[in-house]
């Protein structure tokens, strides 16, 4: 393996995948349940929490992208637990975060004996970047403009079924509100025209010392977000993740490439994180994982606030649930064949109860 020290986003990534499939083989397989005889969306709160550590634990400001992409990783964490095809749902869990779910397929199709997907997956590495065929961002194109959006979900044969964008705030308040959600509302009209019949999604990020520093602000800016998910062409349905944290992130600007707190950073060089897993010796695997299990046990603590400061419109379950049950609703039945049946499991389970 390369000696060269990772860059913050690649140790990010490690974490996120690693905290992911832990949670995967933990059992959470599915995020519907019955209370009261009435079935109901569980969100993973506990991931959410751990994820949302890992750019505190790195010191990662804004411009490193860590941050936001913690969001990005539990949005599409969900939508696999919800039953979606993991292939289809953008980030994907591995590298390439972006490719089509037809050339996964293909991949995995591809006879490991004779060294065969290696090489296809060694020519998607090298060329497809370049050709477009697999990307680590998603762009979409709407009515005017290209727009990169958060969290997909697409195929070649449907087209984009579920777009989702997020947005972090946890500083200078005053300064971005109003350019976040301003922006979002452009990009929500933007999209919205070009295609009408994908699920639009806005999840915002917002840590609560707001409540603190910009008490108006803050009473502001949660009455626009409501008001973004009540117009029928713009967004279906948003959220409000508010976080609360004891350790200040660094400011924009500041130097992203060395922690300057907390243990130093576990990982050697690798051009993502699936090359960690990917060592012939399977005992110097175990020690990856041991470690990335290390610096996960000891994340900062985040606490994910679901008080009344968050209103029943803007709660995470209500947009998980809300973004899952009306892209079922505006499908073809025998699309999305997993997540309908996990959804129809609780529904079958309520009526019984």
């Amino acid at each position: 393996m390369p000696t060269s020290k990772p860059s913050i986003a690649e140790q990010g990534w490690a974490l996120f995948d690693r905290i992911v499939e832990r949670a995967t083989t933990a059992g959470h397989t599915t995020p519907w349940a019955v209370d009261s005889d009435v079935v109901v969306y569980r969100p993973d709160f506990e991931t959410l929490r751990l994820l949302l550590g890992v750019p505190l634990h790195l010191n990662a400001n804004s411009q490193s992208g860590v941050p936001a992409l913690a969001l990005d990783v539990w949005i599409g964490y969900e939508l696999r637990r919800a039953g979606f095809d993991p292939d289809a749902v953008w980030p994907r869990e591995s590298d390439p975060r972006i490719m089509p779910a037809a050339l996964a397929a293909l991949l995995q199709a591809t006879p490991v004996r004779g060294g065969e997907r290696a090489l296809l997956e060694e020519r998607i590495r090298i060329s497809g970047s370049k050709s477009g065929l697999v990307a680590g961002k998603a762009k979409i194109l709407g009515k005017n403009y290209q727009k990169q959006v958060d969290v997909v979900l697409s195929d070649w044969r449907t087209g984009p079924e579920m777009l989702i964008s997020t947005k972090r705030m946890d500083s200078s308040f005053g300064k971005n509100a109003a350019n976040r959600v301003e922006e979002s509302y452009g990009d929500a009209k933007n999209l919205r025209l070009r295609h009408p019949l994908a699920s639009l999604g806005f999840v915002f990020g917002l840590r609560t010392t707001i409540y603190e520093k910009e008490a108006a602000k803050a009473a502001w800016l949660i009455d626009l977000l409501g008001k973004l998910g009540q117009e029928d062409d713009a967004y279906d349905a948003v959220a409000l993740v508010l976080m609360e944290y004891a350790q200040d992130p660094p400011a924009d600007g500041d130097d992203v490439n060395e922690p300057e707190t907390g243990p130093e950073p576990m990982l050697e060089a690798a051009e993502d994180s699936d090359q960690l897993f990917a060592l012939d010796d399977p005992g110097a695997a175990d020690a990856v994982r041991a470690e990335l299990d290390a610096a996960i046990d000891a994340l900062p603590p985040v606490t994910i606030v679901l008080d009344d400061r968050v209103p029943a419109e803007l709660h995470p379950a209500r947009f998980l649930r809300a973004m899952v049950e009306r892209t079922l609703a505006i499908t073809p039945v025998d699309h999305h064949s997993e997540a309908r049946v996990r959804r129809a499991e609780a529904t079958r389970a309520a009526l019984q109860a």
